[in-house]
């Protein structure tokens, strides 16, 4: 990179720095709120239902998807936020089906109230060029069946970047599964790295992380990446037991998810606004880049 590309980004990565945020108000308990919102039905349709209701209330049209993926049949959510005319196509998204136990609140009513916080975010201000469409996916927990129909459907337009949400729920650091072909520090992670030493927010990005709808993009050769918000220190326990480990201490997340214990009760809103920062201060410095 040249001494004149080098100081372009740094100047692009600071006036994003220093810019004001979309949101200036509360957003961590209205994150909470709506995760409280989502996890408090049970059955599917519920929880769509009340992803629905915010949408709306954004003054953002959705409509239900219907797909069939390895014979059994669901409904993915979509909202399209608009943006410059042709312009390539960013994708966000995240699950919003459960396991039968517990309350889904971590998995995944966490990561889906992140997504509808970006969506409120990016259409108060929208991004400069690039157009924006948000997903809520269904079966995922089935083996990410609502991604895989939604990247097998023909005609579907490849986006320029898939970002997924799953399990965003506490902790002091922003984790971001980084494909191993983009692990230089491209314009994206440099500029959440910056930002997030910005918010004093742990930020690791790497391309080992857990099975998650981010896999049904990158299979098709398609870009995506994703993020999970937990604490920093239970990354390597998460990835031993993913690996089939057996980690002295079981992580967190790993007590919680899957289990009776998967309400909104174990959730910690602390540092969500600051890592929410980080990654809309991270895709609008993507945006404004000349090239990806």
């Amino acid at each position: 990179m040249t001494s004149l590309r080098r100081c372009a980004r740094h100047a692009l990565l600071l006036s994003l720095l220093t810019s004001v945020p979309a949101w200036a108000d509360d957003v961590s308990g209205r994150w909470l709120q709506q995760v409280e919102a989502v996890s408090a039905r049970s059955d599917t349709a519920a929880r769509g239902d009340a992803i629905g209701q915010r949408l709306t209330a954004l003054g953002i049209e959705w409509k239900r998807e219907a797909f069939e993926q390895d014979g059994q049949s669901g409904q993915n959510l979509v909202a399209d936020l608009g943006g410059p005319g042709k312009a390539p196509l960013l994708l966000i998204g995240a699950h919003y089906d459960k396991v039968d136990v517990g309350h889904g609140a971590t998995d995944n009513a966490s990561g889906v109230a992140a997504v509808l916080e970006l969506a409120q975010a990016l259409k108060a201000k929208p991004l400069a060029h690039h157009r924006v469409q948000v997903v809520f996916w269904d079966l995922e927990e089935k083996g990410l069946l609502g991604s895989r129909a939604w990247v097998a459907t023909p005609g579907r337009e490849k986006p320029a970047l898939y970002v997924n949400f799953d399990v965003f729920g506490w902790g002091d650091t922003l984790w971001m599964m980084q494909p191993a072909s983009d692990s230089g520090d491209s314009l994206l992670v440099a500029a959440l790295r910056a930002s997030s030493k910005h918010e004093k927010l742990g930020f690791q990005p790497g391309d080992k992380y857990p099975p998650t709808d981010h896999l049904a993009f990158l299979k098709a050769g398609w870009p995506a990446v994703s993020f999970s918000l937990v604490g920093g220190d239970e990354i390597d326990p998460i990835l031993a037991v993913f690996g089939g480990g057996k980690p002295a201490q079981m992580p967190k997340v790993m007590q919680v998810i899957h289990s009776a214990r998967d309400t909104a009760a174990e959730l910690d809103s602390g540092r969500v606004d600051d890592a929410l920062r980080v990654v809309e201060h991270g895709l609008r410095a993507w945006d404004a880049a000349p090239a990806h």
